[in-house]
C-alpha cells in the first residue's frame, strides 16, 4: 500500500476526526506498530483500551462490537480524510496522519494546560520585574541580573519539560493511548 496525499483535511475535519476516542485509539495503535496492521488486532487493542481490560479478558461480543464499528464507520472516515489506507482488512497510516500531532495537546489528569501554566509564569515574571523596577524587591542577596537569569531559567526549564512531555504523550509513543 502506498500513501495518499491528494487532499489535506481542514482544522475542523481534523478536530472532528480526533474527537472520537476509537479513531484516536486506532491511530495510536497504528503509530505504535509502525507497519500495516490487521483489523482484528486493531479491534482487540481498541476494545481493551476502551473497556480498560486485558485482551485476554475481552468477550467475543466486545471484540465484535468494536470490530464492526471500526470497519463500518471509523476506518472509512479516516480513509476519506487520507489518514489511513484500509484494504483487505489491513490498515496502514498515510503521511497525512503525521499532521495530526499539531492538534493534540494532551493534558494529563490533575494537570493544568501548558498555556495556562505559561500565563502564570509570565505573571510571576512581570511581578518580579515590576518589583525590581520599583525597587520593592531587595537586590542585596540576588542582584537584578540574577533575578532575570532565574526567570529565564524558569522559562527554559519549563519549555524543556513541556517538549519532553509532549513527545512522550504523542499518539503511538506509549503502551496505552493518552
Amino acid at each position: 500500500m502506498g500513501t495518499q496525499g491528494e487532499t489535506r483535511p481542514g482544522r475542523g475535519e481534523i478536530f472532528d476526526l480526533l474527537s472520537n476516542h476509537r479513531r484516536r485509539y486506532a491511530i495510536h495503535y497504528c503509530k505504535r506498530e509502525d507497519e500495516p496492521v490487521e483489523l482484528g488486532d486493531l479491534a482487540e487493542h481498541v476494545a481493551a483500551w476502551e473497556l480498560d481490560k486485558e485482551i485476554e479478558e475481552l468477550t467475543s461480543s466486545e471484540r465484535k462490537r468494536v470490530y464492526t464499528a471500526l470497519q463500518q464507520q471509523h476506518l472509512p472516515t479516516l480513509e476519506r480524510a487520507n489518514m489511513i489506507e484500509f484494504e483487505d482488512h489491513t490498515v496502514e497510516l498515510t503521511d497525512g496522519a503525521e499532521q495530526l500531532e499539531v492538534y493534540l495537546d494532551v493534558v494529563p489528569e490533575e494537570s493544568i494546560p501548558w498555556g495556562l501554566y505559561y500565563v502564570g509564569l509570565s505573571v510571576l515574571a512581570g511581578v518580579v520585574m515590576g518589583g525590581l523596577w520599583l525597587e520593592v524587591i531587595p537586590t542585596g542577596t540576588i542582584p537584578e541580573l540574577g533575578w532575570a537569569t532565574l526567570l529565564i531559567a524558569l522559562f527554559a526549564g519549563s519549555a524543556i519539560v513541556h517538549v519532553v512531555q509532549n513527545r512522550r504523550m504523542r499518539l503511538g509513543e506509549m503502551e496505552k493511548p493518552p
